[in-house]
């Protein structure tokens, strides 16, 4: 987790910009959004997402396809019943940021500001 906080040394030429874009890309979708979101914390099955996100199982796993292939989820059988989870915490910290930057856009005091000020006081 370390590398989590290294300051990105990745210049303007870097071959890794592309497929950044590959990824944003993946995510520019709000119910892949969700998806990441669902699973920040456990692996869920299909059923258990489309219940949560109340979209149909079929459609869920669609997004669930794409994520996939772009290895932002990994998925495990257990009999009949496939489970999914994020592949690493690097989905996490992309959705969560692009949340707390959302809620910039908002106003000048965001919430994700306000719960940390509070949790240190």
């Amino acid at each position: 987790m370390n590398a989590d906080k290294q300051r990105c040394s990745f210049g303007v030429d870097s071959p890794y910009v592309e497929l950044a874009v590959e990824v944003f890309s993946l995510l520019a979708d709000p119910t892949r959004v969700r998806i990441v979101l669902a699973l920040r914390e456990d692996e869920l099955s299909v059923n258990h997402l489309a219940d949560i996100l109340d979209k149909p199982p079929a459609a869920v796993s669609q997004h669930l396809a794409k994520l996939r292939w772009g290895r932002i989820v990994k998925s495990r059988q257990e009999g009949t019943r496939v489970f999914y989870s994020l592949v690493d915490e690097h989905a996490r910290t992309l959705v969560t940021q692009a949340v707390f930057q959302a809620q910039h856009a908002l106003g000048d005091d965001p919430e994700h500001h306000r719960g940390s000020s509070s949790s240190s006081a």
